[in-house]
């Protein structure tokens, strides 16, 4: 499979992913899927906040997660 960035469908709302070919592994935009599973109007704050919780309750989530540059939602 070559690399590739995509868009899905679910619930009829938009995910984004990027394929990692050496991975073998996709990744799913976090923010994308908090929108769908919340039905959140502002995914981007719920995701902030819950890392700002999660981060004063001693969780160490930003040192196990990365961030990879995503196309921008067309809605």
């Amino acid at each position: 499979m070559q690399k590739e960035n995509s868009i899905v469908l679910f619930n009829q709302k938009q995910v984004r992913r990027h394929w990692d070919e050496d991975k073998e592994f996709w990744y799913f935009s976090i923010v994308d899927v908090i929108g769908v599973l919340t039905d959140s109007q502002r995914p981007r704050k719920y995701w902030n906040d819950l890392k700002k919780k999660l981060y004063e309750e001693g969780s160490e989530l930003s040192e196990k997660i990365g961030q990879l540059k995503m196309s921008a939602l067309r809605r």
